[in-house]
């Protein structure tokens, strides 16, 4: 299975702004099926749907409980499966991080960080995440080699940053 992301449109199978019963339904066919806060209308605590496959699980985000505004997607597991998740041609889990970052520059994007465990593309709307909740590969500088996360929004999600 191959997830393409396609900032700021959304993901494989799941574009930006789909409706949240249809995001419910083409879950259901990943595997299980979690919902959280789904009659909620707080901007605080928005609508979940989580996708939970044996190798990976997929956050997404309801805007006003209604349409899909952003998907997370999980590092995938080992298993039966081979499970890819690509930018373009980018294998996102599986390139170091900091090499990861390296590449989305070479391609002409502009890449920020909060830590060293959080980087953004802005204009891109892309987020990275290299915490970790269990024992990973660290790279040099102490940090998880490989992103842990990744985060799709929708056009200028992370432009904010650029004001800092």
């Amino acid at each position: 299975m191959e997830i393409q992301l396609d900032p700021p449109n959304g993901i494989t199978g799941f574009p930006l702004g789909m409706s949240a019963e249809a995001v419910k339904a083409a879950v259901g066919a990943l595997g299980e099926i979690k919902v959280k806060d789904e009659d909620t209308h707080d901007d605080y605590h928005p609508m979940q749907v989580l996708a939970l496959h044996p190798q990976f699980e997929i956050n997404f985000v309801m805007e006003g409980a209604k349409t899909l505004e952003s998907a997370e997607v999980w590092i995938p597991r080992p298993g039966s499966e081979e499970i890819t998740v690509k930018f373009r041609e980018l294998d996102v889990f599986r390139t170091p991080a900091l090499q990861l970052i390296q590449q989305i520059e070479e391609l002409g994007f502009t890449t920020l960080h909060d830590s060293p465990s959080y980087w953004f593309v802005p204009r891109l709307s892309l987020g990275f995440t290299r915490t970790a909740g269990h024992d990973v590969p660290l790279d040099t500088d102490g940090e998880p080699l490989y992103f842990q996360a990744v985060l799709v929004g929708p056009t200028d999600y992370y432009d904010y940053k650029l004001e800092k």
